[in-house]
């Protein structure tokens, strides 16, 4: 099976590429790139490369699988309307992950001896984009939420939780503040496109994709401003 996988859903941009990923000599290439902006710049000629280097055109691509978010706001609908593109013009179907759960199965995500895997993302004002994982399946344990950091912390009940991602930290704390035993891992993980390419092909596909903001963006136009009239 043939794979190209991508994301740019927070600070960082990466894609891989996966050539005959079911047969004895499968070719594989990824790359990674740290960057809070430039994303829209950099996706595609990320593509060009992890396509070249595994001999693939796009024609030749059985599944192309994304991260649908959450994230920034941008950098969520960028991965979203580039995987529309290459599908429509490919005829390709379309797999996809929360971006959270693409940070879940990386191996940074230490969860040993705990009940509990939370990712915790820092989504400013207070909040956190939270998903939590039975550790040893990695089964969501309910959707991607947008949540309090207090909120976030009291989910954990009694169980002990590992708690990855930039607000990893301050859910920490919380929890540690309500007497709630969590402990902080890969505090600066961010998802990667490789953790994705094999997980893809047992993924349901689907012909288009919609990106999961899990709240609206933080630039707003002006209210109240007065059109100019010529």
């Amino acid at each position: 099976m043939n794979v190209l996988a991508f994301d740019t859903c927070f600070d960082a941009c990466s894609v891989a590429a996966g050539r005959g990923l079911r047969s004895l000599s499968p070719s594989i290439f990824s790359l990674f790139e740290p960057m809070q902006s430039g994303q829209a710049e950099r996706l595609m000629p990320m593509i060009e490369e992890a396509m070249a280097a595994t001999g693939m055109k796009v024609a030749d691509l059985d599944v192309v699988a994304i991260t649908s978010g959450p994230g920034t706001f941008t950098g969520t609908r960028i991965t979203t309307a580039a995987a529309r593109a290459l599908a429509l013009y490919a005829d390709t179907p379309l797999v996809t992950v929360s971006a959270l759960q693409l940070m879940a199965m990386s191996p940074d995500a230490n969860a040993t001896g705990a009940d509990i895997l939370a990712i915790a993302t820092d989504a400013r004002r207070g909040e956190v984009y939270f998903e939590a994982f039975d550790p040893h399946t990695l089964v969501s344990l309910g959707p991607p939420q947008a949540l309090t950091v207090e909120a976030a912390a009291a989910s954990f009940g009694s169980r002990l939780a590992a708690v990855a991602g930039s607000g990893a930290q301050a859910v920490v704390e919380a929890a540690n503040g309500l007497g709630i035993t969590a402990r902080a891992v890969a505090p600066r993980l961010l998802p990667d496109a490789f953790d994705l390419l094999f997980l893809a092909m047992e993924l349901p596909r689907q012909v288009t994709v919609q990106p999961l903001y899990l709240r609206p963006p933080d630039a707003k136009p002006p209210s109240g401003a007065a059109l100019a009239r010529t």
